[in-house]
Parts: structure tokens; sequence; C-alpha cells
């Protein structure tokens, strides 16, 4: 099932305090069904309820479906992505943070930093935990720690990534984390395909089952290294194809089964 978060594109400010629902538009969660959103209470990662009320999609603003306390990376899991770059395939998870200012909603503009003269699109699927994962043994079912699958947009400043020693600066710039658009909760996450367009031309495109590590083993591995708390996500990784971005293009991160995150890219202010 597809789940999400949502503000409503019209807010009444009068109709919510006299309802007692204070005076800004709060975040909704919703169990999205054709072109509906039922709305919920409770939490995406625990129990929900209806509460009767349903809203159209075009109604809505569809918002990234976790808020994690942090954002693990997996570097070249996919061989043709590390060949396409001269890189070794890692003998275990090469992984890296993201911020979580760098957190984007679908369909909000990537900036494109002035300091660098080169961003490039990573199209990615994206793990959501779902409950408290460390220290977990072979024998551990590391799925069962999963709450959903999303897309996820890998922005990276390239130039900057290969002249400086370690990746935070490239990885980390605001509005290169967009997420989403839903949480899809029944994924075979082995066997989808993850694609990239740009301006409508497909990039990427390639299967989970080309991955260097599975889903499974890079919990497993991450859970020895930290603690993943509920609503963390994690980036498998992005196959070959990245290229650069300009202002005025649309990209869009497509995985089978989950749906289309899709991003206009702007310059940065001056």
């Amino acid at each position: 099932m597809k789940f999400c978060r949502f503000q409503l594109l019209e807010f009444d400010a009068g109709a919510a305090s006299r309802a007692g629902e204070g005076v800004h538009p709060e975040p909704r969660i919703g169990r999205i069904e054709g072109d509906t959103v039922q709305e919920l209470s409770g939490s995406l990662l625990g129990e929900t309820k209806a509460v009767g009320r349903n809203w159209k999609l075009a109604e809505v603003a569809l918002l990234p479906p976790s808020v994690p306390t942090k954002i693990v990376c997996v570097g070249r899991n996919y061989a043709d992505h590390a060949a396409e770059f001269n890189n070794d395939v890692p003998k275990e998870p090469l992984i890296f943070l993201k911020p979580p200012s760098a957190i984007l909603a679908p369909g909000e503009a990537i900036v494109l930093p002035a300091i660098s003269k080169r961003v490039d699109y990573e199209g990615e699927l994206c793990v959501v935990i779902g409950r408290r994962c460390r220290q977990l043994s072979d024998t551990d079912d590391a799925l069962a720690y999963v709450a959903g699958y999303t897309c996820l947009d890998d922005i990276s400043a390239r130039d900057l990534q290969f002249s400086d020693p370690q990746w935070t600066r490239a990885k980390g710039f605001d509005t290169f984390c967009p997420f989403g658009p839903v949480l899809e909760t029944e994924l075979d996450p082995g066997h989808v395909t993850v694609e990239t367009y740009v301006n409508g031309a497909k990039k990427q495109s390639a299967s989970t089952t080309d991955m260097i590590f599975p889903v499974d083993a890079i919990i497993r591995w991450i859970s020895h290294v930290m603690t993943l708390e509920p609503g963390d996500i994690i980036a498998t990784g992005t196959p070959s194809g990245v290229g650069p971005l300009a202002a005025g293009d649309i990209v869009e991160v497509v995985v089978s089964g989950i749906g289309t995150l899709r991003n206009p890219v702007r310059a940065a202010d001056s």
C-alpha cells in the first residue's frame, strides 16, 4: 500500500483556529488509493486509523514520507556505476551520510550551488526504517525492520566530490536529498527497476538485482556501525548513467512499484 505525508494546498487559517487546530498547516498522513488521499491519524511507522476525510491528490502537496534523524547512503553499489568512474567494486558496503538539512520535498527545486561547476543526479531506491535496529545477526530478518520504500535522488556536486578527500560537502548542500513521493509498504526490494529521466529523456535504468549488496545485507551491515532509528532512510546506491543537471531541467526518479519523484532545477540566487 502507498502511504504519504502531505499538506493541503489551500489552508483556511480561520477555520483551523475555530476548530482548535492552531493557525499553521501541520503535515498530515494518508493512504493513497487512485487519485484520492484518505487522511489518517497515528503514525506512518506505527498504527493508523481513518479519520473520515478524503482529498484529491490535486488538492495536496506531498511531503517526504519520513522525517529521518540520519540519511545513510551507499556508494558504488552497482558495478557499472563504479566502472564509469574507474573505481574498484567495494568489498563491503561503502557508506556516507547526508545531513537532514539536505532533504527536499517532491516538486520543490534542487538548487545548484554557485561554488560547483557540475551537479549530478543519482536515482536510487530508498529504504525507510520502521523500528529501532542495531547489531543484527546473520539470522535476523533485516527486512522486518523496514517500514517501506520510496525514491531518492542523491544529488552530488561531482567536481567537489573529486577535489575533496571526503564527500560531506559534495553530497550535503541544501536541497541535495529529494525523496518521496510515497511510502510503499508492499515491495520486493530485490526485484525493482530504478530509472532516472532528465527533461523526459531516460538517463539511467537498472534492476536492483544488479546491486552488489542487496538491501537486507546493507541494513545488517549498517546496524553494526550505527543504530538505525524509526524514520531513518538508506539510499541504496545508483546505477550507471549519472550526469549533470542545469538550471531549468526537470529530473525524475522512477522506481517500479513506487512511482515518480519529480523535481525542477534552478540556479542559486545571486
